[in-house]
């Protein structure tokens, strides 16, 4: 089970890598921020993948891992558009 874990957490952050390279543009995230929204796609992206029948949540599958990436890129946007809110109220 910590492997899975441990697997998760580093295809988390490759999925966040990749997702701040197809995403156009400066993004001002940290790397910590990166593994945490990659993290949170990888979740999406194997929810999505189960719920259709491809495999469980700690499988690798390239259907999980295309919404994995996708969902990180839409998660970066977000994080870049609240950030950018609280820099002009400043």
């Amino acid at each position: 089970m910590i492997w899975d874990i441990i697997g998760f957490l580093v295809f988390g952050l490759v999925v966040g890598a990749v997702a701040r390279l197809i995403k156009p543009g400066k993004q001002n995230l940290s790397i910590a921020m990166t593994l945490l929204l990659g993290v949170a796609g990888s979740l999406i992206g194997g929810l999505v993948a189960s719920f259709f029948g491809t495999g469980n949540i700690w499988e690798l599958n390239i259907l999980g891992a295309i919404i994995a990436i996708v969902a990180a890129v839409l998660l970066i946007g977000v994080a870049e558009s609240m950030s950018g809110k609280n820099k002009t109220r400043v």
